[in-house]
């Protein structure tokens, strides 16, 4: 499933995610999986993102063979001296990275939109279900206060 989850991840995102740990969360084989992002138009910003990925036991005792949950948490945070490229200005922000929790009807986003008013840079992982929406979602910030970046105020 995991092979399948990159490869449907390289074809489709912008950015390109990098596991760095890995928790075993029960006995039936989910775990729980942190991928680092590094942002590609935004120079010194890597997200790590957290999210549940159903064991193979679970998926032959509960059916629902391809999917996964949706829920997610992200942690984004200044790594190196900041550079912004040409990003997406306006408040409907731009993805910076999409993965699928299903085989059609669920997506896990990464979407950045820039707060103009308090130089900030918000990340929000979220869920994208074509059938229901979904409430669930994280949010984390990077300032820009104190950092050379040349982005309009």
């Amino acid at each position: 499933m995991r092979a399948l989850l990159s490869a449907a991840l390289i074809a489709a995102s912008p950015a390109v995610a990098e596991q760095v740990g890995e928790v075993g969360v029960d006995w039936v084989g989910n775990d729980v999986i942190i991928e680092a992002i590094a942002d590609p138009d935004v120079k010194g910003v890597t997200c790590h993102i957290a999210y549940f990925e159903r064991g193979l036991i679970d998926r032959l005792s509960k059916g629902n063979w391809f999917e996964d949950p949706s829920n997610a948490s992200i942690s984004c945070r200044q790594t190196g001296p900041i550079e912004i490229g040409d990003i997406d200005m306006d408040e409907d922000g731009e993805d910076v990275f999409r993965t699928s929790r299903s085989i059609i009807l669920k997506s896990l986003r990464v979407k950045r939109i820039y707060d103009r008013a308090n130089r900030t840079l918000i990340y929000l992982a979220h869920a994208a279900e074509l059938t229901d929406g979904s409430a669930k979602l994280s949010m984390s910030t990077v300032p820009l206060y104190g950092t050379d970046t040349r982005l309009p105020h």
